[in-house]
């Protein structure tokens, strides 16, 4: 579907730069961001990906220390 915007020229020159430095084009970082904001309202999507992503791992009775985690070497 192809979509027409009103943005500021100047905007959109400053896009494309930021775009091309990170790889990409305008418009795939446009078509990203549709398909981002078009899940945020899939809760089950969001559980499904939650799970995925969560770790299996075990601290083996670990446990953090504030004191050692901000120790300074």
């Amino acid at each position: 579907m192809n979509i027409t915007l009103s943005i500021d020229e100047q905007d959109v020159d400053r896009a494309r730069k930021n775009a091309s430095a990170m790889g990409t084009s305008l418009n795939q970082l446009v078509r990203d961001y549709i398909k981002r904001v078009a899940c945020v309202d899939d809760p089950e999507r969001s559980i499904a990906k939650f799970e995925r992503l969560s770790g299996t791992g075990h601290s083996k009775g670990w446990k953090f220390n504030r004191d050692e985690l901000h120790e300074r070497s």
